[in-house]
């Protein structure tokens, strides 16, 4: 089975499908072992491993080779974040073709104006594009991707600009007649009233999905009882808990003098090798090198 195919599947077998942010082929490994259903191959936290704001400053070649190489270290689907897709809708055509030869299962693409500035900094700068102009990048999507089961999912921000929900909703039923597989409904709100208040609204026939990054206390249970979204991406956990990691450890080792104290907390070196594939490496040198 394709792994296009294996995110409808997954869907129409568990009615709700949880995604993990990765911003390198260790960190998929390390979401798909914990039994994630997908990898949300993040500009988010690709921007922050360079130590640079998520701004539309991260080629879409440096996100590409990310993306690249995750889809050859998994065996769950990867979603690609293209944000505004790199341009016009003559840009998402070709975003698109490259990215389902890559081995994405599928893009989110966002109505924002190009370029972007994330979407939870205080203060940021949210502008979207009329709605007919991300129709357009829509349908550019759907008419070049090769694999109908390659997924094209239309990400509003209308909630995070501060139009509101009726906004948000004619933007998405405008997305939707656009041929959108899926609806993206994003909220800044600390708490989930707000996208639920959407998802009760939500008439369409597609499902939603969500980043509950703000408002973590929307579990499972919650968001089953709305009946409408499929998806639940956690847009940047892993990262946060690596800065946390290795803050403290740095630290440690810091103020002990030496790491006699911080080895003891952390994967030994052999847990490495081991997401490495080193034995496989030690293999074929036993039976290539001659």
């Amino acid at each position: 089975m394709s792994t296009f195919k294996t995110i409808k599947s997954r869907i129409a077998e568990r009615g709700l499908i949880h995604v993990m942010a990765a911003h390198s082929p260790m960190s998929a490994v390390l979401a798909e072992e914990a039994g994630f259903d997908g990898i949300w191959a993040s500009g988010f936290e690709l921007s922050a491993l360079y130590g640079l704001p998520d701004m539309s400053l991260v080629t879409m070649s440096q996100h590409l080779d990310m993306l690249r190489a995750m889809t050859g270290h998994v065996s769950i689907p990867v979603i690609a974040d293209i944000d505004t897709g790199y341009g016009n809708a003559v840009n998402v055509t070709h975003v698109v073709r490259e990215y389902e030869r890559a081995g994405a299962s599928a893009v989110v693409i966002e109505d924002k104006t190009f370029p972007k500035v994330t979407s939870l900094v205080a203060g940021g700068r949210q502008e979207l594009v009329r709605t007919e102009e991300f129709q357009g990048k829509i349908e550019a999507a759907i008419a070049t991707r090769r694999d109908p089961d390659f997924l094209i999912i239309a990400r509003t921000e209308a909630l995070i600009a501060g139009l509101g929900e009726e906004e948000a909703l004619a933007r998405a039923v405008a997305y939707e007649a656009a041929g959108a597989d899926m609806i993206l409904i994003h909220s800044k709100r600390k708490t989930p009233n707000e996208i639920e208040s959407f998802a009760r609204a939500w008439k369409g026939e597609v499902p939603l999905v969500i980043v509950p990054t703000s408002y973590p206390e929307m579990d499972e249970k919650r968001i089953r009882a709305l009946n409408t979204i499929a998806m639940v991406i956690y847009g940047n956990h892993g990262l946060r808990a690596a800065v946390t990691a290795m803050t403290e450890t740095f630290r440690r080792i810091i103020a002990d003098g030496g790491a006699q104290n911080a080895s003891r907390d952390i994967v030994s070196v052999e847990e490495i090798f081991r997401l490495q594939d080193m034995e496989a490496a030690k293999d074929s040198e036993r039976r290539y090198l001659k």
